[in-house]
């Protein structure tokens, strides 16, 4: 499932005020992209003052341009509107309730290794995953860098977006991933169950020891940071996650629409048998 900017307040209404974020949003915002080239050059002047290396901006952001396409996309989301009915049919397939199920035995080691860290079961992490990227095969081929910049220029929300792209550069600066490996959703998100560049500074943890978080290829790492983040947002260790419950709550803190929390709750319950 491709996500909408709907995603955005659980990565980012409490991080975008966050404190030692704010030095590139000085950057002035545009709305002819014959200004993109020249907003692109301050911002990169911003990212390097703000403590990112002048190679990692350089190979991340040299030869980047605006694409129109993510601005049309940010002005036309509409998914989140349906009613449960009509979509958490379309999300909780059985096709992928069945592949969920797959998975929930095949990292059953690594899931009991996760919530005995953070408290988070694996029913819920397998129903995100699915439901995100239908387990990483739909996480997006588009430059994330790219998506954020335009973003980032465009005036709807150009201080949140220079904040995602200016972590976005955080990102390879420490060593998750290479700038071309940073490709995913239109509105930026990273990853197989679809991370914001802010959330993965924060969240995003080295499960499997190979030293980096890396939330494009290592599934374990994908569902440890889903927990961490679960887990940052007041996750409680042995409760419910039907509708009601504060990990319902958490749930709408990774995702406002209550669709998509109530749909989440509904796959984890087909995984573990009660419905």
């Amino acid at each position: 499932m491709r996500l909408s900017i709907l995603r955005l307040p659980a990565l980012a209404l409490g991080l975008a005020l966050a404190a030692g974020l704010g030095q590139a949003s000085a950057a002035t915002c545009g709305k002819n992209p014959s200004e993109f080239p020249a907003w692109l050059q301050d911002f990169k002047a911003e990212a390097v003052a703000s403590g990112i290396s002048q190679r990692t901006v350089n190979a991340a952001l040299n030869g980047v341009t605006y694409d129109s396409q993510v601005i049309r996309l940010d002005r036309n989301q509409k998914h989140f509107k349906q009613p449960f009915e009509v979509y958490s049919k379309r999300v909780v397939s059985s096709g992928r309730v069945a592949r969920g199920k797959q998975l929930l035995k095949q990292y059953s080691n690594a899931l009991a290794r996760i919530e005995k860290a953070y408290g988070v079961p694996g029913p819920i992490l397998i129903a995100i995953w699915g439901m995100e990227t239908d387990f990483g095969a739909g996480s997006g081929n588009m430059s994330t860098f790219r998506s954020l910049a335009t973003l980032a220029f465009d005036c709807r929300r150009t201080d949140f977006f220079q904040e995602q792209l200016l972590d976005a550069l955080k990102i390879v600066e420490r060593g998750d991933l290479q700038p071309g490996d940073m490709r995913g959703a239109w509105a930026g998100e990273i990853g197989q169950t679809q991370f914001m560049a802010s959330s993965y500074v924060r969240f995003a943890v080295d499960f499997d020891g190979d030293g980096h978080a890396d939330l494009r290829h290592s599934p374990v790492d994908v569902l440890a940071s889903t927990a961490n983040y679960l887990k940052g947002y007041g996750w409680q260790r042995g409760g419910s996650w039907e509708e009601g419950s504060a990990n319902f709550n958490v749930l709408r803190q990774w995702n406002k629409a209550e669709v998509y929390a109530k749909s989440a709750a509904l796959f984890a319950d087909k995984l573990v048998g009660k419905q």
